[in-house]
């Protein structure tokens, strides 16, 4: 009997699993066990940190910039399948299709039903933000989902825009406030010392800081409401 009990636990696991990724409508799937670290600028215990998942559970952000080719797309994807497994309820979106998804929604006076439904997400991807340009009304409904999401769910971005440069893709987007990324040249103090997890900061070695130092500024991968490291590509 116990075995037939934990075959049906097990295969009721999978089932729902197999849901969740049908959900969360990745374009391709990519794993973390596929990541190469060794490729990536990003420091070891940041990586530990990110692929803990504790900062979706504390409804952190993760924003992920820098050029093209540089493993973005992966990182993210990578990061939203584990969320899956890990029993999360994921969405992913690039920014174009989020936005047009929103568009829809002003038809029939539905956006903030469309919001409502995305934030039932414990974690909401939005991939290429900044490669198509996007109009004012479509950067004030991204906006619009930025501001629901806040402290509510966690949101993760990868973009080629600097911080410096402009993070929207409009040129009348407003610049990221704090209490979505923090600044990527200038990675405020990291504060408490220990996250509301309890996962301790993660420290760059020596190397990595050094190399980070080198780096143009405005590319990086932030993580936090008021945190972030800069790094290269």
């Amino acid at each position: 009997m116990r075995t037939l009990i934990e075959a049906e636990i097990a295969s009721r696991d999978a089932f729902n699993t197999r849901a969740r990724l049908k959900a969360a409508a990745f374009s391709v799937i990519k794993t973390i066990k596929e990541f190469d670290l060794s490729a990536s600028s990003i420091p070891a215990p940041t990586f530990a940190y990110l692929t803990s998942l504790e900062w979706i559970g504390a409804k952190e952000n993760l924003a992920v910039i820098g050029p093209a080719g540089t493993g973005k797309s992966h990182t993210l994807i990578a990061l939203g399948h584990a969320a899956v497994h890990a029993g999360h309820q994921v969405r992913y979106f690039t920014a174009p299709d989020l936005v047009d998804t929103l568009y829809r929604g002003l038809a029939d006076n539905s956006v903030g039903k469309t919001i409502d439904t995305m934030l039932r997400n414990d974690l909401v991807i939005l991939d290429e933000v900044g490669f198509a340009p996007l109009d004012d009304t479509g950067t004030q409904l991204l906006f619009r989902l930025v501001a629901a999401a806040y402290e509510r769910r966690s949101l993760a971005s990868a973009s080629h825009w600097s911080f410096r440069t402009g993070a929207g893709s409009s040129p009348n987007t407003p610049q990221p406030s704090a209490s979505w990324t923090g600044c990527c040249t200038t990675p405020p103090p990291w504060s408490p010392a220990e996250s509301p997890t309890g996962c301790a900061r993660p420290e760059l070695p020596e190397e990595d800081a050094n190399r980070t130092a080198e780096q143009p500024q405005g590319w990086g991968l932030l993580v936090g409401h008021h945190r972030g490291l800069q790094l290269g590509h």
